[in-house]
């Protein structure tokens, strides 16, 4: 307990210190179309706001051009810690929305994401230097129109800042478990997780990599899948 009330004041300069806003373009090697993702992180008193939105490019027409995006997926997330100056520094709750629309076949059909609500705790771990962070997340999770037996998310989320001891090489990804009750009436365990890693060159801005979807039973797809896309990241 000493030791969280020593480094409480520490955790409040260099949380409070990072803010970023992103923008990533993917090639998915395994559906075989780009992703875009606009993603930002801002630390306030309050806590933290995390948010990215998702699109697609693969709705096309018979000589196989892209003419628009074919899925779209929004996600947002609050931390609220009014008590960053005390022992329980690394504790959050936390609020997220989540939800989207896509379509498939040449816009021949199209399906939602449905609407889900989360709300839950946070624990933050780290490295003496903040190199290293762990978030743990505990989360009641509603799907509107889709509720399963067990609403509860578990999330983690990791980075690795100059992995190996090598500079400008950062690891991080997130791994989500969660229940959806699918069209047979059953509650189904969904894992997905996206591990990244990006070298960037010698500048804040620009930077190089990819990522690697993991995944079971997500969005659609039964059992385990392995998706690898290659991408770049620019840090506004």
């Amino acid at each position: 307990m000493k030791k969280l009330i020593l480094t409480a004041a520490v955790l409040l300069v260099a949380v409070s210190a990072f803010a970023q806003t992103n923008f990533q373009t993917f090639y998915d090697f395994g559906r075989k179309h780009f992703t875009t993702t606009l993603e930002g992180f801002y630390n306030d008193n309050w806590g933290n706001t995390f948010f990215f939105v998702d699109y697609d490019y693969d709705n096309r027409n018979a000589k196989g051009t892209v003419l628009s995006p074919s899925n779209t997926y929004f996600e947002i997330a609050r931390c609220l810690n009014f008590w960053q100056n005390s022992a329980l520094a690394p504790f959050s709750l936390h609020v997220e929305y989540n939800g989207g629309f896509g379509s498939f076949g040449n816009m021949a059909g199209a399906f939602p994401v449905n609407n889900a609500f989360l709300a839950g705790v946070d624990w933050f771990l780290h490295s003496k230097d903040f190199k290293n962070t762990l978030n743990l997340k505990v989360l009641y999770k509603y799907i509107m129109a889709n509720n399963p037996h067990t609403p509860m998310q578990f999330t983690g989320v990791w980075g690795c800042q100059d992995l190996f001891g090598i500079p400008g090489v950062r690891f991080s990804g997130f791994v989500d478990v969660w229940c959806e009750r699918l069209s047979d009436g059953w509650s189904h365990t969904v894992v997905l997780s996206e591990p990244q890693l990006w070298y960037n060159f010698g500048t804040e801005h620009f930077n190089l990599g990819g990522e690697v979807e993991l995944s079971y039973n997500f969005a659609g797809m039964v059992g385990f899948h392995c998706l690898p896309c290659l991408g770049m990241k620019w840090v506004f």
